[in-house]
């Protein structure tokens, strides 16, 4: 089953693409695991989870009665002692919550300053994206992220059988892109894809192409009015836009025909 990491520079569209990917392998008969590890989380109502459901959601992060049972130490707190290793797998199953055949588990994020943050949150968090990239191995999990690599570290690096990064026609979501390349470089990412979005015309596919980092294409998506309906009222893109759908179905055979044993 494919582990897949979707990043990019704010704004590009990650949400959108990893809400159609999920909803295409779930079509395809595939059991999906959808994590939101952005700090705005928002891909509940991009897959189409009713409001109260949404309502329903805390991200892992905020659960400080959780961190405390799992890591020994209250969250907020850096140094002293916890343990480095909580337990996690019980973790998705548990705190996810399901719509149409997804599972959608929603991480949060670290409420400190500065990079590095050794505290008990944070060492929940990156263990429980372990255990999800390395552990869950009956069905997809595509991680909606940040534009960085800071949920993974090289010891799950190779586990991500695809690193797609979210582009559009721009010249900052470019350099973006390149800036996520080079992160991805040093913690042993092996596997790199670019997907362009909000694409109006061969122009600017051209532009990408010319402009972007020198990584495989998957595909592009479409710049698309259906998905701007769909955000205003609340539903899932994957209903609101076929041609959104047709193009996601082309970027996942191109994906599986890369990574055939994924």
């Amino acid at each position: 089953m494919s582990k897949i990491a979707v990043t990019g520079k704010g704004g590009v569209g990650k949400t959108t693409l990893t809400s159609l990917l999920a909803h295409t392998y779930v079509q395809q008969g595939r059991k999906v695991m959808v994590i939101d590890a952005d700090p705005s989380p928002n891909l509940a109502w991009a897959l189409g989870f009713p409001p109260e459901l949404v309502a329903q959601i805390t991200p892992i992060a905020e659960m400080e009665d959780l961190i405390e049972e799992r890591t020994g130490a209250k969250p907020g707190g850096v140094g002293g002692w916890f343990k480095m290793n909580p337990k996690v797998d019980d973790i998705p199953d548990r705190l996810s919550a399901t719509h149409h055949g997804i599972r959608l588990l929603q991480l949060g994020t670290v409420k400190k300053g500065g990079a590095g943050c050794i505290c008990p949150e944070s060492v929940l968090l990156k263990t429980l994206v372990t255990h999800l990239l390395l552990d869950r191995t009956s069905e997809e999990v595509i991680m909606d992220m940040e534009a960085g690599v800071e949920h993974l570290g090289r010891a799950t690096a190779q586990a991500v059988d695809a690193f797609l990064i979210v582009v559009e026609p721009g010249r900052r979501s470019l350099q973006t892109a390149e800036l996520i390349q080079s992160l991805a470089h040093d913690i042993g990412i092996p596997r790199l894809y670019l997907v362009g979005n909000a694409v109006r015309d061969e122009r600017d596919r051209e532009f990408i192409r010319q402009h972007g980092p020198d990584l495989p294409i998957l595909g592009f998506l479409s710049y698309s009015p259906e998905a701007i309906e769909a955000d205003m009222k609340g539903v899932a893109i994957f209903d609101m836009s076929p041609q959104l759908v047709s193009e996601t179905q082309l970027i996942v055979a191109e994906l599986d025909k890369m990574n055939p044993s994924a």
